[in-house]
C-alpha cells in the first residue's frame, strides 16, 4: 500500500518534521521574511524622527523575544515577536521632547529614556497577566472596552501623519512607487505577495532608487568581514557600548511610553484571538492569556532594558499561518533564529539605513492611515453604540485630548517638571471617564470578529 504524502496546503501540521529539515527550514525563512518588513521599518521611521534605534539591537531583541514568549507559554503557541507600531508616537513625542532636563540633550541619551519608559510598559504587561490570573479576563476587559481603545488606535496614526509626509515630500516619485506596489500586493496579491506588502513596496522602491542613482554606499567602503566601517560581522551596540544603551528612567519619559500599553495589550489580545481561530486552538484558555501576557511584556522590558523597541505578537505570520497550514511553532523558533543571526551584521544594518526617506515617507502613508483605520474597524466590529452619550463623551474626549494637547500637558511636581504627551493624555482621560462614567455595557467575548481587530499588524 502506497504511503500517503504529506504536503503543505492538505491538513493542518503540528509537526513539521514529518515535512522533512530542508522544508521546514524554508518555512521559518518565509516566517522572517513575514516578519522582516514591519520590524525593520520601526528602527528606520524611528531614525527619521531624529533617535538613534538600532537596526541590529532590534532584530536580535526580536529573535530573543520570540523565544522568550515561546519558553513562557509552554513551546504551544506559534507566535513571532517583532517591533511593535504602536510606540511609533511615543518616539516622536520623545524626539521633540524639549522641556526641562529635555531641552538640551542628544539623541542618544533621548533614545535611552524613550526605552526605559518601554521598560515600564513591558512591566504593565506583567502587572496585567497578575491580574487577570486572579480575576480572570472579562472582568479586566471591561476598563479596556473598544469606545477607549478604538480612538487611542486611531489617534496613534493620527498623531504621525506629517512625518509621513514630510519624508514622501522628499522625492514624491520615489514614495509614489512604494505606495503603488504596497497597495497592488495587498489588494490583488496571491499567497505570499498579499502577507509582504511591506517588504514588498520598500524593495520595490529601493530598486527603483537603485536605478535612479539615489543611494549612497559609501559606508561600506573598506568593509570586510571583521573590519572597516560596517563589517559583514560584529556585535549590537548594547555590547560595544553598554553604557550607552541601557535604559535611563525618568518620569516624563515613563509618561509619555509607558500609557501606550494600554492600546499595545489590546493589540496582544487581539493577535492571540487571531491565532487560535487560525489554528484551531484556545490559547487564551490554555495555556492562558496570562502566560501570553507575561511572554509579551517580559520580551518587552528586556528589548527595552537595552535599546530596543517594544515587541508585540504579529499579524504577518498568523497570515503565514494560514497560507502554509503548518501551525509548528518549531517553525516559529527557526525564523527567530534566523533573525537574531542577521542581528549580527553591521553590514546589513548599513544597508537597511541607506533606504531613502522618500520609500519611507510612502510606506508611512499607508501604515500610519492604516493604523487609524484599524481604531475605527475596532470600534465598527464591536458595535459601539455613538447614540449612548457616554460613549459619546469618552470618545469625544478622547480626540480632543489626542489632537489638541499639540505640545504635551507640562507641569511640577516638588520641584521635578513631568511632561505628558497628548497620547498620554488621551488614554488616560479615557481610561478614568470609562471608570467613573455608568452605563459600561461592553462584554468582552461578544463579538467574536470584534476582539481581534485591534492588532496593528493585521491588514
Amino acid at each position: 500500500m502506497k504511503e500517503k504524502d504529506t504536503t503543505i496546503g492538505q491538513a493542518p501540521i503540528r509537526d513539521a518534521r514529518t515535512l522533512g529539515a530542508p522544508r521546514m527550514l524554508v518555512l521559518g525563512l518565509q516566517h522572517m521574511f513575514a516578519m522582516f518588513g514591519a520590524t525593520v521599518l520601526v528602527p528606520i521611521l524611528v531614525q527619521s524622527y531624529g533617535l538613534p534605534l538600532s537596526t541590529q539591537t532590534t532584530l536580535f531583541f526580536a529573535g530573543f523575544g520570540t523565544l522568550f514568549f515561546h519558553l513562557c507559554t509552554k513551546l504551544e503557541i506559534p507566535a513571532f515577536l517583532g517591533s511593535s507600531f504602536a510606540f511609533l508616537g511615543g518616539f516622536s513625542a520623545m524626539a521633540n521632547l524639549d522641556t526641562g532636563k529635555y531641552a538640551a540633550m542628544a539623541p542618544g541619551e533621548k533614545l535611552q529614556y524613550a526605552c526605559g519608559g518601554i521598560v515600564v510598559a513591558g512591566l504593565l504587561y506583567v502587572i496585567l497577566a497578575l491580574v487577570v490570573k486572579v480575576v480572570g479576563v472579562h472582568r479586566v476587559m471591561r476598563f479596556l472596552p473598544p469606545v477607549v481603545t478604538g480612538p487611542i488606535i486611531i489617534l496613534i496614526g493620527l498623531n504621525l501623519a506629517p512625518s509621513a509626509v514630510s519624508n514622501a515630500s522628499t522625492c514624491w516619485w520615489l514614495a509614489l512607487v512604494s505606495m503603488a506596489i504596497i497597495v497592488a500586493a495587498n489588494i490583488w496579491g496571491r499567497g505570499m505577495v498579499k502577507i509582504i506588502p511591506i517588504l514588498l513596496g520598500v524593495v520595490g522602491g529601493y530598486v527603483a532608487a537603485l536605478l535612479a542613482g539615489m543611494v549612497d554606499f559609501t559606508g561600506l567602503s573598506g568593509s570586510t568581514l571583521l573590519g572597516g566601517e560596517n563589517p559583514i560581522l560584529g556585535l549590537q551596540p548594547f555590547f560595544t557600548d553598554f553604557s550607552g544603551s541601557v535604559a535611563k528612567f525618568d518620569l516624563s519619559a515613563i509618561l509619555v511610553m509607558a500609557p501606550i500599553a494600554v492600546a499595545s495589550m489590546m493589540e496582544h489580545i487581539g493577535d492571540i484571538s487571531a491565532i487560535s481561530a487560525t489554528v484551531g486552538e484556545n490559547f487564551i484558555e490554555k495555556p492562558g492569556l496570562h502566560r501570553t501576557l507575561v511572554g509579551d511584556g517580559v520580551a518587552t522590558a528586556l528589548a527595552g532594558l537595552f535599546g530596543g523597541p517594544a515587541n508585540t505578537t504579529y499579524g504577518e505570520n498568523t497570515g503565514v499561518l494560514a497560507l502554509s497550514r503548518v501551525h509548528d511553532p518549531r517553525v516559529i523558533r527557526l525564523a527567530a533564529l534566523y533573525a537574531m543571526v542577521l542581528s549580527f551584521s553591521p553590514a546589513f544594518a548599513y544597508l537597511v539605513n541607506t533606504i531613502p526617506a522618500a520609500i519611507i515617507g510612502g510606506v508611512s502613508f499607508i501604515l500610519y492611515g492604516m493604523i487609524s483605520a484599524i481604531g475605527v474597524r475596532n470600534v465598527v466590529e464591536n458595535r459601539v453604540d455613538f447614540t449612548n452619550s457616554r460613549n459619546l463623551i469618552i470618545a469625544a474626549v478622547i480626540l480632543v485630548c489626542g489632537l489638541g494637547f499639540t505640545d504635551g500637558l507640562t507641569f511640577h511636581v516638588g520641584g521635578v517638571t513631568i511632561t505628558l504627551t497628548s497620547l498620554a493624555v488621551a488614554a488616560i482621560a479615557g481610561i478614568v471617564l470609562n471608570a467613573i462614567l455608568p452605563g459600561n455595557d461592553f462584554h468582552f467575548g461578544k463579538s467574536e470578529s470584534g476582539d481581534d481587530v485591534a492588532s496593528l499588524g493585521r491588514y
